[in-house]
């Protein structure tokens, strides 16, 4: 696949602020579950416009113990890194490079019940050691269909496939992120994309 079929500004590596529009729009995000970098492993992500907003690029695939979720510049916005000596499948996202006081937990649902859920996204309530679950993940990753919904059963974010185009579709390696702002931002999103993942992948 060439990238200009994904979009035309890919090459284009300007400096991006993470994307921001009126409140009640949604912003629509191509996601391609692949690199800038050759020999490299990762994500490239695209605005409505075809601009570069984030991008990943891991140099080993599968099992990757750190994953950093970079804008357009490469400036880190999040670490992502999975939980060692757990017995559940958790991941813990922290705020640029540090690795201190995470931002928060994505945990895999143990699925027993034959339930939807995929994983719950945990935030450190204030003033307090426990973490309080702010957004649930349902549906398929494989199919390119989840959704996560937050505490008040409201659809904040989607992942989809992305529409073919001239009858040519893309398969499972572009999708479409769709984020309800001001719900959640597209920077914490992105993150619970690549945590997916390595959890399903």
């Amino acid at each position: 696949m060439v990238m200009t079929k994904v979009y035309p500004n890919a090459i284009v590596l300007e400096t991006k602020e993470p994307p921001s529009v009126a409140a009640d729009t949604p912003v629509v995000l191509t996601v391609w579950k692949k690199s800038l970098l050759f020999n490299c492993h990762g994500f490239t992500v695209f605005d409505s416009n075809g601009n570069l907003v984030f991008r990943v690029d891991n140099y080993t695939a599968g099992g990757n113990a750190e994953i950093v979720l970079m804008d357009a510049s490469g400036r880190s916005i999040f670490t992502i890194r999975r939980k060692r000596l757990s017995l559940l499948d958790n991941w813990v996202v922290f705020d640029g490079e540090t690795t201190a006081n995470p931002r928060f937990t994505v945990t895999k649902h143990v699925n027993f019940l034959g339930t939807k859920s995929l994983a719950h996204v945990s935030f450190p309530a204030p003033g307090s050691r426990t973490k309080k679950v702010m957004y649930e993940i349902e549906g398929s990753y494989s199919q390119r269909c989840c959704g996560v919904y937050d505490e008040k059963r409201r659809r904040v974010a989607e992942i989809r496939a992305k529409e073919a185009v001239g009858g040519v579709g893309f398969g499972g390696d572009v999708f479409r992120l769709i984020v309800q702002q001001p719900e959640i931002d597209p920077t914490v999103a992105m993150a619970l994309v690549v945590v997916l993942d390595q959890m399903f992948m």
